[in-house]
């Protein structure tokens, strides 16, 4: 079962996130800004994870530093937002391997690309024989 870590500070799109990807079989953990995230994931592996762009404390953007640069993770990832220059982040994120969704989005259209990223990264697992 592939676990995705949502990161949003608006409960209720966590809980439709956590709901609608929990019902597809995912293992779902939630955070509400980008420490609590990292600290997430200090303990528990994840394979994507879903971040809002704009929140308190560490937004988005830190958080996808922090995993990226610092922490030399690469899974995928996928950023929320609603945010009207979404071409500078689109500069800033694109080169660290960000998809990004505009707010508000269909949970459809969400599921479908979480379901397309989780099994290509199955498969390429299968074809190098589970090693990471």
């Amino acid at each position: 079962m592939s676990s995705v870590l949502i990161v949003d500070d608006d409960a209720h799109i966590a809980r439709v996130l956590s709901i609608w990807l929990g019902r597809h079989g995912y293992h779902v953990m939630c955070a509400g800004n980008g420490l609590e995230a990292l600290e997430v994931m200090r303990d528990t592996p994840i394979d994507l994870l879903i971040t809002d762009v704009n929140m308190p404390g560490m937004d988005g953007v830190g958080l996808v530093h922090a995993v990226r640069d610092e922490g030399g993770c690469d899974f995928p990832i996928f950023a929320l937002t609603a945010r009207c220059d979404r071409e500078s982040l689109e500069k800033d994120l694109d080169s660290r391997g960000v998809r990004f969704f505009s707010k508000p989005f269909l949970p459809s259209e969400l599921l479908e690309a979480v379901q397309e990223v989780l099994e290509a990264s199955v498969s390429l697992e299968g074809a190098d024989g589970g090693r990471e």
